[in-house]
């Protein structure tokens, strides 16, 4: 008889590690970006042209200036963060699929040659992952949780989530919030954790 014991669990810390890295990494780009010559933006997701859609991945982490940055960064981290109270991997997978959705989306929605650059799009995939996990599939305390997540969640960001969308500033990509949004909450459908099992016993 073997008995297979379940991967070490991750200290709750550590899950917050990822969406502070990778708001790290947005600083340092925009530090480099403020000393060095020329400006990273070009590198940003411009619509209906093929060579811009490597912003898909690197446009996330442009901002066109400090302003930009700073007002992404707290509820990046806020909602970033309760996404990563699920763990590291889920944290990377929800920021994969929201990445992917929001920029394809912008990219097709947008007027031709848009450049479209921020953390805004993940910003608002991590609001719908949030929301929209309330209906996913789970126990039913878990979701009760979440809901309770989400209500607190809508209070302070709603009216600026609704506003992003709808567009209401000039300057705005309300493509990329709204498809950012639906890629966060395909996230929360489709991508349940399983849960953990004490030990698997073969004989």
């Amino acid at each position: 008889m073997t008995v297979t014991q379940p991967p070490k669990a991750q200290h709750p810390l550590g899950r917050f590690a990822s969406p502070v890295l990778l708001l790290v990494a947005m600083w340092v780009v925009q530090f480099a970006d403020a000393i060095l010559p020329g400006s990273f933006t070009g590198f940003g997701l411009r619509s209906w042209d093929a060579s811009g859609l490597g912003g898909i991945v690197l446009g996330p982490l442009l901002h066109a200036n400090w302003q930009h940055l700073i007002g992404n960064s707290v509820p990046f981290l806020v909602l970033g963060c309760l996404v990563a109270v699920e763990g590291t991997r889920r944290f990377w997978a929800v920021t994969a699929i929201v990445a992917v959705v929001g920029g394809i989306g912008t990219w097709l929605f947008n007027a031709p040659g848009t450049l479209t650059v921020g953390a805004s799009g993940l910003v608002f995939g991590y609001f719908g992952y949030v929301v929209m996990r309330v209906f996913a599939p789970g126990r039913v305390a878990h979701r009760i949780l979440y809901a309770v997540i989400a209500l607190i969640v809508l209070a302070l960001y709603g009216a600026t989530m609704l506003a992003g969308v709808l567009g209401v500033a000039d300057g705005i990509s309300w493509q990329g919030h709204l498809f950012g949004a639906i890629g966060g909450g395909l996230a929360a459908l489709i991508g349940r954790r399983p849960r953990t099992e004490r030990g698997t016993l073969a004989a």
